[in-house]
C-alpha cells in the first residue's frame, strides 16, 4: 500500500528532543500508554551520542530518553527479539537491516509477526564509534566529547555543539579517505524499511515534521488511533514531496549499486582458502549474526568436532556459515565488525547473496517467500 503522511508530535517535550517532528517517539508512547504493548525495544543514548545501545523499556516517560538519532550505533536488535522477547507483544525501532533481518527469522518461525510493531526508520547508513571520534577530531577539528547531536542530511555528516553551532563535512569527502559510514552501508541498497508498519525519516519532510510511508493495515490503523488519541497530528504529503523522497531514495541506491562493483571485485570464493587460513574458529561472526539464531548450531553437532591439537580447519567453519546463512545475509556488517582478523566477511557473504539473488530473483529480508535454498532443519530456531 502506499500512503504518504506529514506527522508531527502534540507533545512539547517530544518536539524539542526529538528530530524532525517526534512521529517515532510518539508512536511508541501512544503504544505503550494504550497498552497496544507491553514494552518497547529501541537505542538509548549513554554518556555521549557515540555510545548507544538497546535498551528495552515498559514506562512510557523513559521514551523521552530514546528520542533521537544516533548514527553512530551501528546495533542490530532482531536476535534480541529472537532470544528474549519472542513471547512479549512489543514496538521496535527498525533501521532497514533491522527490519530485514527481522523478516528473515520470522521466516524461519523465530519471531511472530503479530507480536511486534515495527516502527521504521529510513537509514543512509551508520558510523562507527571510534571512527567518528577520530573522524570528528582530524575533519571538524573539535573535540568529540563537545558533539550533542549528529545527523546525516543531503550528503553531509552534520555535528552540533553545546551552543547550537554546526559543523558539517561531506560525506563523500570523509569516505574517500577511509571514514564516514561504515563500508557495508556504503553499499547497502534498502535505504526504506518498508517491511515495517511505517517507515519514518526527514526526506522530502516539511519544516517540523516526520515524513511516514503507511506500509501495511496495522501500520494504517495505529497512525489513525494515534491521530484520534491526540498524540499526533497528520496532513497529506504533497506530490513534490512524494518526488523529492524517492529521489533521495534513487540517488543513495544507485551510489550502493556503484560502490558494490568497486569493493566487491575481488573475486571469491577463488581466494577463500588463503583468505580463511587467518581465521582464529573465535565463532564471533556466527554469534553476532542477527539471523543465525538455530536452536542447535551445525558447528556444535559431534560430527563436526574437530582433533583439539590438529590444526582447525576454518574453511570447513565457514563453508557451513556459507550453506546456511549466504542466501539470508542482509550486509549488516556485524560479522566483519567483530572479526579480530579482518577476514572481509560480509563482502564475501554479500557476494554470494547477490549471485543468489542474480540467479532466482530472492531478495534477502524483502523477498515474501522464503528463499529457495531453505531448509525444514533451519526452523529449528532458538527457543
Amino acid at each position: 500500500m502506499e500512503k504518504y503522511l506529514q506527522v508531527k508530535a502534540t507533545n512539547p517535550e517530544i518536539l524539542e528532543k526529538a528530530e524532525n517532528g517526534g512521529a517515532v517517539t510518539s508512536l511508541l508512547k501512544f503504544l505503550l500508554e494504550s497498552n497496544t504493548v507491553e514494552g518497547v525495544l529501541n537505542i538509548k543514548k549513554e554518556k555521549d551520542v557515540y555510545d548507544g545501545i538497546p535498551t528495552f523499556t515498559t514506562d512510557p516517560d523513559e521514551l523521552i530518553e530514546t528520542a533521537g538519532s544516533l548514527h553512530c550505533a551501528p546495533t542490530m536488535i532482531s536476535d534480541i527479539i529472537a532470544r528474549h522477547l519472542k513471547d512479549e507483544k512489543i514496538a521496535v525501532t527498525t533501521k532497514p537491516c533491522d527490519a530485514m533481518a527481522i523478516d528473515e527469522i520470522i521466516k524461519r518461525c523465530g519471531i511472530n509477526r503479530d507480536n511486534v510493531y515495527m516502527i521504521g526508520l529510513n537509514c543512509g547508513g551508520t558510523v562507527q564509534p571510534i571512527v567518528a571520534e577520530k573522524m570528528i577530531k582530524l575533519f571538524y577539528d573539535i573535540n568529540p566529547e563537545e558533539v550533542v547531536s549528529e545527523e546525516i542530511n543531503k550528503g553531509k555528516f552534520i555535528v552540533e555543539l553545546a551552543d547550537g553551532t554546526e559543523k558539517s563535512v561531506k560525506i563523500d569527502d570523509l569516505e574517500d579517505e577511509g571514514y564516514g559510514r561504515r563500508e557495508n552501508c556504503q553499499r547497502c541498497e534498502l535505504k526504506i524499511p518498508r517491511k515495517a508498519d511505517v517507515a519514518c525519516g526527514n526526506w522530502g519532510s516539511s519544516k517540523g515534521y516526520t515524513f511516514v510511508e503507511i506500509n501495511t493495515p496495522k501500520g494504517e490503523q495505529l497512525i489513525q488511533n494515534a491521530i484520534d488519541n491526540g498524540y499526533i497530528e497528520a496532513k497529506e504529503a504533497s506530490e513534490k514531496q512524494i518526488k523529492i523522497r524517492k529521489k533521495v531514495e534513487n540517488i543513495m541506491i544507485k551510489m550502493a549499486k556503484k560502490t558494490q562493483k568497486k569493493q566487491l571485485i575481488k573475486e571469491y570464493p577463488d581466494e577463500m582458502s588463503e583468505i580463511f587460513t587467518r581465521c582464529l574458529k573465535c565463532y564471533r561472526c556466527r554469534d553476532v549474526c542477527p539471523v543465525c539464531n538455530c536452536k542447535v548450531c551445525s558447528l556444535e553437532k559431534p560430527y563436526y568436532e574437530e582433533d583439539p591439537f590438529a590444526e582447525p580447519d576454518p574453511l570447513m567453519l565457514h563453508a557451513i556459515r556459507m550453506g546456511h546463512m549466504a542466501f539470508s545475509c542482509i550486509n549488516c556488517g556485524q560479522c566483519e565488525d567483530v572479526c579480530p582478523m579482518e577476514i572481509p566477511l560480509s563482502k564475501i557473504f554479500q557476494k554470494v547473496q547477490l549471485k543468489y539473488r542474480e540467479e532466482t530473483g530472492y531478495i534477502s529480508g524483502v523477498t515474501e517467500d522464503k528463499p529457495m535454498m531453505y531448509s525444514g532443519e533451519k526452523e529449528e530456531i532458538v527457543e
